[in-house]
């Protein structure tokens, strides 16, 4: 039988999944020079977890309304301005928007222009979701 935590996952893994592709581990393997973009994305999401356990939840929700808003997972939800996603009113409350930004701040140091953002909401909701089991 399944825990909670795997049923949370398996969710978020068929959102991620149903959108352009499929998420697979190690896909930006050797495509970063030496450095590991998963390892990079896992520490900082382990980091922010440490301090506060509620930023599943947050991740989670941010996944869920960047892929089903427009039934594509785009990363269009962190685009800011007046008219924004960000600024409808069923996203209003949506958080997690700064480790985002962090973890994407991360990378481009790293290897500019590289991981999409969508990716890295992926990667870091299935991080989060994983350190809850």
């Amino acid at each position: 039988m399944l825990n909670r935590a795997s049923v949370i996952a398996l969710l978020v893994l068929s959102l991620v999944g149903s959108c352009y592709g499929k998420v697979k581990v190690g896909y930006y393997t050797g495509k970063c020079g030496t450095k590991d973009v998963e390892s990079i994305i896992h520490g900082i999401v382990q980091d922010r977890f440490a301090n506060e356990p509620a930023i599943v939840a947050f991740l989670l929700r941010l996944q869920f309304h960047d892929c089903l808003g427009d039934k594509k997972c785009d990363a269009s939800l962190l685009l800011r301005g007046l008219n924004s996603e960000q600024t409808a009113v069923p996203n209003f409350t949506v958080k997690g928007y700064d480790l985002i930004d962090t973890i994407k701040a991360a990378l481009e140091q790293a290897c500019p222009g590289v991981v999409s953002c969508s990716d890295i909401i992926a990667a870091a909701t299935r991080d989060a979701v994983v350190l809850v089991c």
